[in-house]
């Protein structure tokens, strides 16, 4: 059969430029799937981290935490708030080293000027009245304050000095000038309490042992002074 020169024939496709374009086709596809799925994951993480967000924000109101600060009604890890909690500025209260007395506003201070020497606070339970400034450093170390005075009932004070034992940064003391029978102390806080198992024992216990409030983080509850200055 003859060729006519004034019609183009058609031509033979090329095996490897047919490869060529699969390849191509493959390689574009994939890319789009995997810029998906990057695409996918991004946005379950960052849906799971917003509702985490929420969650921690949701958990923080219910336990009565307030940025900046800490209210009279301020939780703890025990639950709920404290009720009767009386609370000072810190800002406001001294912490000079003095070597005399200080006029303290409140009984038992919660913070102040105070002596170089603080009492021992590791479970320290002492049967005789401590002077209010060596008390006073220990609570800027972080300790709790465990006072008490006769109005308090034996059984009461006796539960008290086995749990003061048995926590660390806390001490114990009579306190004949107070106005509760017994009343716990930290560093610008103080709550009244009416007996050894008054829950809020535990919950001033495990809000401010070592808590928010205390001016000197680290330091330490021994190496002061084990019995009381004459």
């Amino acid at each position: 059969m003859s060729i006519d020169p004034r019609f183009p024939q058609p031509q033979t496709p090329d095996p490897r430029a047919r490869a060529t374009r699969n390849r191509a086709i493959a390689i574009g596809l994939s890319a789009a799937v995997v810029a998906g799925l990057v695409a996918f994951g991004s946005y379950l993480l960052l849906e799971n981290s917003e509702a985490n967000e929420k969650s921690d924000e949701a958990s923080a109101a219910q336990d009565g935490k307030h940025p900046g600060g800490h209210g009279d009604s301020h939780g703890n890890a025990s639950g709920g708030a404290i009720e009767g909690l009386k609370s000072w500025d810190a800002a406001k209260l001294g912490r000079q080293h003095v070597a005399g007395s200080v006029d303290y506003p409140m009984k038992p201070p919660v913070g102040g000027d105070h002596n170089q020497s603080w009492m021992n606070c590791d479970g320290d339970v002492y049967e005789k009245a401590l002077p209010d400034v060596n008390a006073v450093h220990s609570l800027e170390h972080g300790a709790v304050w465990v006072t008490y005075n006769g109005k308090a009932a034996d059984a009461d004070v006796a539960a008290l000095a086995e749990r003061v034992k048995k926590t660390p940064f806390t001490l114990m003391s009579p306190y004949a000038g107070q106005e509760g029978a017994i009343m716990l102390s930290a560093w610008g806080k103080q709550v009244a309490v009416d007996s050894a198992d008054d829950k809020r024992v535990d919950q001033f216990l495990a809000e401010y042992v070592q808590g928010a409030q205390t001016p000197e983080p680290g330091a330490p509850c021994t190496g002061g002074l084990a019995t009381v200055p004459q």
